[in-house]
């Protein structure tokens, strides 16, 4: 931060960052304090919460004994084609008036990113993003001033990174001034993963149970269609509880993306899976993200984690088919007129649905007038390319009351967490050996890859190939039955992908249905 004078001019520039997804770009915020009508002005394209900063900072100051100065303020947002959002801007540019009013020295919090809300009575409150900003910080050697309720967030960095936490604007100007000492903060603690839903609560349903080992096995996504009361959504409860821990890699990953949204707090990390489950009655907005000011939505929220959709055929439309990139790509793209965002969006997908809008059409004596036709419609609501997309799909009948009355299963999730396990290091190990350790799971894999890493028996492959003309099988499909085929020969510990594994894996795929 410097100062200068020329012309009765007084400047100062503090630096900042705006948040793009989750990528941290620097925005320089200059003060200028020079003759003419009381006024002041911020510039550089900001929103309706940078432009009320303005009371904020009066207000703050005012709380400290300070008054503005009856003067033409000017603050410059740079880049100035650069959209402004957000409410941390209010402490760089209360900084930068205190440099102007001689309050703090010139170079005090030069070689720093600031960000921060202030309070009317000269508080600092939290802001989202700041573990973005400490890493970019690190990454241009700077230090961090951030509000005291974000240290905990932005202490995971404090090997790499000066980080000073005020708990108000009156504590950071007595640092700035040498007045008083902050303590560095203390890095907020990772949690363990939770305990959750055990497998062997869940009576009969044996295929839809081998269906979700192979779904936490291999990532892949898995669609269960059945009456209600099956046990679908017990099914899903319990898939989190049969994938491994995140890597710390993934943990400080997630970690971004909650912070981005607001949702890191005291700086707790985490190392369970995310499990998002949103109601079909999502808007556009909250399920891939966006809105007035740009926030991640539950498919990056869901990020190395698990996305249920219950009720699939509930949800709006157009909501299901912005599902097709993230599911294909990883990651989600949100394009406005003046801004580009993208985030990742690395899911699993599970969803549940009955087969008809009674969900009874098995059951003659409870099934509606219109069955069958009803199905057909129903399901159709779900497009064929979304189908395409779902690599296991599976029928959930109703539970039988013999089926009730057996004890517990003698196999659990413990036991079947440990299968995915292995199935899971034999896939990370293979993708290593040829090089490529951003990829980790069989529901990743594509083209040459894929051919190299899933060689098929000649059995399988005639069978695969009567299979896909009988079928009328996409390309997609195609590989998807080769992938899936690929994680049950994990589970089996087979090197080669024989003609039992790619039987099983054209079981779990299933048409989409034509309006009659």
């Amino acid at each position: 931060m410097a100062q200068g004078v020329a012309a009765g001019l007084r400047t100062a520039q503090v630096q900042t960052v705006a948040l793009l997804g989750l990528e941290a770009v620097d925005v320089e915020v200059e003060v200028q304090v020079g003759a003419g009508l009381p006024a002041f002005t911020i510039v550089g394209l900001p929103d309706k919460a940078v432009a009320e900063s303005r009371e904020r900072i009066r207000a703050a100051l005012g709380a400290m004994g300070l008054a503005l100065p009856t003067r033409r303020i000017t603050v410059n947002l740079a880049p100035g084609d650069l959209a402004k959002e957000g409410s941390h801007y209010d402490l760089p540019i209360a900084l930068g008036l205190l440099v102007v009013m001689g309050a703090v020295p010139a170079d005090a919090c030069e070689g720093h990113i600031v960000l921060g809300e202030l309070a009317l009575d000269g508080g600092i409150r939290p802001v989202s993003g700041v573990l973005p900003a400490a890493l970019a910080a690190a990454r241009q050697e700077r230090g961090l001033i951030c509000p005291e309720a974000c240290g905990g967030e932005a202490a995971w960095l404090a090997d790499a990174v000066e980080i000073v936490a005020p708990s108000s604007l009156l504590q950071l100007v007595n640092h700035l001034r040498g007045d008083q000492v902050l303590a560095p903060p203390a890095a907020g603690v990772v949690e363990e993963a939770p305990t959750y839903p055990d497998l062997a609560d869940v009576k009969g349903q044996e295929t839809a149970k081998r269906a979700l080992e192979i779904a936490a096995a291999g990532g892949h996504n898995l669609l269960m269609v059945g009456p209600p009361g099956s046990g679908k959504s017990m099914l899903a409860a319990r898939l989190v509880g049969l994938l491994p821990e995140l890597s710390p890699e993934e943990v400080l990953e997630v970690g971004m993306i909650r912070s981005v949204g607001g949702r890191l707090v005291g700086g707790t990390l985490s190392r369970a899976r995310p499990f998002r489950a949103p109601h079909h009655g999502a808007s556009m907005a909250a399920m891939v993200g966006g809105g007035s000011h740009v926030r991640p939505g539950e498919v990056s929220l869901a990020h190395k984690g698990v996305l249920f959709l219950d009720e699939l055929p509930e949800f709006a439309r157009n909501v299901l088919e912005a599902l097709r990139q993230p599911l294909e790509s990883g990651r989600v793209s949100i394009a406005r007129a003046s801004l580009h965002v993208t985030y990742p969006a690395r899911f699993q997908l599970v969803a549940a649905m009955n087969p008809c809008r009674c969900g009874h059409l098995d059951d003659p004596s409870l099934a509606c007038a219109r069955a069958p036709r009803c199905a057909a419609r129903y399901q159709s609501r779900i497009s064929g390319p979304l189908f395409d997309r779902i690599d296991l799909h599976i029928d959930v009948p109703a539970v039988s009351p013999q089926d009730l009355a057996l004890p517990p299963p003698a196999e659990g999730s413990r036991e079947v967490a440990a299968r995915v396990a292995a199935a899971r290091e034999l896939q990370k190990e293979r993708l290593a050996a040829v090089g490529r350790s951003d990829l980790a799971l069989n529901a990743e894999l594509d083209g040459e890859l894929l051919a190299e890493l899933a060689p098929l028996a000649t059995a399988a492959t005639e069978m695969l190939r009567r299979a896909a003309e009988r079928l009328r099988l996409s390309a997609r499909a195609y590989h998807r039955i080769i992938r899936v085929a690929r994680t049950i020969a994990d589970l089996d510990g087979a090197e080669c992908i024989g003609r039992a594994h790619i039987a099983e894996a054209i079981a779990y795929r299933r048409r989409a249905p034509a309006v009659r």
